[in-house]
């Protein structure tokens, strides 16, 4: 595996155990994360705001089943779930294009889909 795939997936796991530190250390300090249609956030402390989202309790399970990587750019794709604070089971389908600067990220583009 390369090592931004690598960067890649201890950035994924650092989700799955919402640890901050573990994301963080994967980004560049002048990160752009734009989720379309929902946020634009610049910068890491944006970033770490939003890891843990309040609209939602306890870590996300998800599964990545394809890694692209091709020139600064890593894409994943995959699917996960996460509960609400109502309660409520929230599957998605996730495609995550990661832009690189040297080692660490410096960009993410997270496209989300509901599954019912």
């Amino acid at each position: 595996m390369s090592a931004r795939k690598t960067v890649v997936g201890t950035y994924f796991d650092g989700f799955r155990t919402s640890n901050h530190r573990q994301i963080l250390s994967c980004l560049t300090d002048d990160v752009v994360w734009d989720l379309p249609g929902y946020r634009h956030l610049v910068g890491k402390d944006a970033f770490d705001d939003e890891i843990e989202n309040d609209e939602f309790v306890g870590s996300p399970s998800l599964t990545v089943d394809r890694l692209i990587e091709e020139a600064d750019t890593v894409v994943a794709i995959g699917s996960g779930e996460t509960r609400r604070m109502n309660g409520e089971l929230n599957h998605f389908a996730f495609c995550d294009v990661f832009t690189f600067a040297d080692d660490g990220i410096r960009r993410v583009e997270s496209y989300l889909v509901p599954l019912r």
